[in-house]
């Protein structure tokens, strides 16, 4: 029996999350744009994905409402992807997903997540314990743990190896004007 695409038969909440982020992919689009990353190509090179497969994400998320399409050039038309406040609200998910991977996969952090305003590590679930508070997104700092790689490939990875807030736009450096 061929698997279905939907879940139709099931009367659940996470069934209907899943309809929406339970392919392939989606989670990790989501990550990158709570890490700041907004552009279609950026996408495109962080995650290696197939831009067929990034289109129908994109497309998806933001039917949905998870990110907002936004036009940021005129000529040639270029747009951004700008994660909305119903995709911040899958940082939870995502945080304790990770966790979850590290813990039972022993993988070395590959990022730590910061209270920025006293550098306190998030406890387990988003709260930091030195202030006793739960943490908004927009006050989460990204910093890099021993075990990302500190030779990069590509240009997001090598941006994504310094502190960085979440939700902080990723600007890559200007080319050099020719000569």
């Amino acid at each position: 029996m061929a698997l279905g695409r939907d879940y139709a038969t099931q009367e659940c909440s996470i069934a209907r999350a899943l309809e929406v982020v339970g392919e392939r992919w989606t989670l990790l689009v989501i990550r990158d744009a709570l890490y700041g990353v907004r552009r279609y190509n950026d996408f495109l090179v962080h995650l290696g994905i197939p831009r067929a497969v990034l289109a129908a994400r994109l497309q998806t998320l933001t039917a949905e409402g998870i990110l907002d399409k936004r036009r940021y050039q005129e000529s040639p038309p270029r747009d951004e992807y700008v994660i909305t406040d119903r995709g911040i609200a899958l940082w939870p998910t995502l945080r304790s997903l990770g966790l979850w991977g590290r813990e039972h996969f022993g993988e070395a952090p590959l990022r730590t997540f910061q209270h920025s305003v006293c550098g306190t590590e998030l406890g387990t679930y988003g709260e930091c314990p030195t202030c006793a508070t739960a943490v908004p997104v927009e006050d989460v700092v990204m910093v890099p743990g021993p075990g990302l790689d500190p030779d990069p490939a590509d240009p997001i990875s090598r941006i994504l190896l310094k502190p960085k807030r979440l939700l902080e736009p990723i600007e890559q450096p200007a080319a050099a004007d020719p000569v």
